[in-house]
């Protein structure tokens, strides 16, 4: 069905400037991470991660408790699970929100790499368990960014009037996404498959966080994946410590804010810029930030205000209600879960890099940080196409102007006036030597009427091209046909097109194919070739 090739990371333009230097080990970045992701790197990991103060019989309870709330926790899971009682078990770690019908397709490729990187550590150091964990992002309250998914260039849509951590969302209204949903998928079995899953996750269960939990259970149970909600009092409890250095003393972005800095000195852009205060307050229908303003501690957006005693007795008896932002975020994991690793995409590495002073000052574990598998899948009309364009899989990598200037370039024809652009300000140098001799006041006349040919020929040559390139008109379609499909509009396949449009084509096979073929600790960008 497929045949498999692959590209280098840094040749197919997926990664930024601070997580490709990473990757290369260029040393000025040592200080701002503690392993590379090889298998030194985990050797040297699992030695010095130090998780003797872990209670796992709580976590054990809290996460047996979160899977009971659907009935699809498969049995890989619970063993898992229990796993997570043992000392000489860790957890690999990805998380990501709580996308619509998992949202963009890195969905998917996230939590394979995060299985995948699970099972080749259990081979390499069989001594040690290794579980894979779904960080579900059920307190983001960003609902624009999960209430859809697109399917054949067309995006479905949930609305709702709810606000506040959209895991807390009710599912309702998303009757009218199904009833879209079946329209476009039709009636195939694999569509009739989609649509149960569908129907199954998200009409049968209340919250948007138990039908993503149910759906994730649906996909990759069957490799033991375990799902967290960090939601919960009794994680949140062993995190209050941190919770009151960072909101009364600001600790956390002190820290941050120095890694930025030294960051930036190197020539790195950030990827997060941290607040004085690092997280939100929580209750129904509600996630704001907190603020310190004129002696008080204010609930941004509301009325409520706190002093800090207040504060500090609220922080002390509901912990529940204060939610850790992205800067807070990994420290929470870190805290609650004996985790080894995180794998993420270049930009949540990049935030990373940015936190190791920080971890350092709350004296807490910095995982291994692992780049997510990259893939495009190309379609057999894609490569059928690129084939009779003479172009390779990997120059569909390159920027469209630069593959149209390489098609325009094949016709032979070059437009270009280097040699007459030499030999006219060659001619005018005489002109200007005649012109002197008779008045030197002649010299701008003689300047300007050159600039006016040069000007000119430029003008000749751009409208050569222009036709050059009308005459090349058909296969520069054809190209940027390629180019929409691969990367729609100009985002990569991977952040746009949602896995059920490949797995109404293929099948359930296609992400069993897809954790067969990665490969998490080669840095390599996977292309997926359909053959028939």
């Amino acid at each position: 069905m497929f045949s498999i090739k692959h590209i280098q990371l840094q040749n197919s333009g997926v990664l930024n400037p601070l997580v490709s230097d990473y990757l290369k080990k260029v040393p000025q970045l040592d200080s701002f991470y503690s392993f590379f992701p090889d298998w030194n790197g985990f050797s040297s990991a699992i030695k010095q991660a130090n998780y003797e103060a872990l209670n796992r019989e709580s976590l054990y309870s809290v996460l047996s408790s979160q899977a009971g709330q659907v009935n699809n926790t498969s049995e890989e899971s619970h063993q898992n699970l229990h796993l997570l009682k043992h000392k000489n078990t860790f957890t690999i770690t990805t998380g990501h929100q709580l996308c619509l019908f998992t949202g963009p397709l890195y969905f998917v490729y996230k939590i394979l790499s995060c299985i995948n990187l699970a099972e080749e550590l259990k081979l390499k150091f069989p001594e040690h368990n290794f579980v894979p964990v779904y960080w579900m992002a059920g307190e983001d309250h960003d609902f624009a960014e999960v209430n859809h998914f697109r399917l054949f260039g067309k995006t479905l849509s949930w609305t709702s009037s709810e606000t506040g951590s959209v895991g807390d969302f009710d599912t309702s209204g998303l009757e009218e996404v199904f009833v879209q949903f079946k329209e476009i998928a039709g009636t195939s079995e694999t569509a009739e498959e989609l649509s149960n899953l569908f129907s199954e996750a998200y009409l049968k269960h209340k919250t948007l966080i138990s039908a993503t939990r149910y759906l994730v259970n649906a996909l990759f149970g069957k490799y033991g994946i375990v799902c967290i909600d960090g939601n919960e009092k009794e994680f949140k409890q062993q995190f209050t410590d941190i919770l009151s250095e960072d909101v009364f003393n600001t600790t956390s972005s002190i820290h941050v804010e120095k890694d930025i800095k030294a960051l930036s000195a190197l020539g790195y852009s950030n990827q997060v810029n941290p607040r004085k205060i690092n997280c939100f307050y929580t209750q129904k229908g509600l996630r704001a930030r907190i603020e310190y303003e004129d002696g008080v501690y204010k609930v941004i957006g509301t009325d409520i205000r706190f002093s800090e005693t207040e504060l500090r007795k609220k922080l002390e008896l509901e912990p529940e209600v204060f939610s850790p932002n992205v800067v807070l975020r990994p420290l929470y994991q870190q805290r609650i879960l004996p985790n080894l690793a995180y794998v993420g995409g270049p930009g949540e590495l990049a935030y990373w890099l940015q936190y190791k002073s920080m971890f350092q000052a709350y004296k807490v574990f910095f995982p291994v940080l692992v780049p997510r598998n990259f893939v495009t899948i190309f379609e057999k009309q894609v490569t059928d196409r690129l084939t009779k364009l003479s172009f390779s899989l990997e120059d569909i990598f390159l920027p469209e102007a630069k593959l149209i200037q390489t098609l325009v370039d094949r016709s032979g024809v070059k437009p270009e006036f280097g040699n007459e652009n030499q030999e006219l300000q060659a001619l005018f140098e005489k002109i200007q030597i005649k012109a002197s001799a008779i008045d030197k006041t002649l010299e701008p006349a003689v300047k300007a009427e050159l600039q006016k040919a040069l000007t000119g020929l430029q003008n000749i040559e751009a409208k050569m091209n222009r036709a050059i390139k009308q005459r090349s008109e058909t296969e520069i379609n054809q190209i940027r046909s390629v180019r929409q499909k691969l990367f729609p509009d100009e985002q990569a396949q991977e952040r746009v097109d949602n896995f059920s449009q490949y797995y109404l084509k293929y099948g359930n096979t296609v992400i069993d194919i897809l954790k067969r073929e990665f490969s998490v600790l080669d840095f390599r960008h996977t292309l997926l070739i359909e053959e028939t």
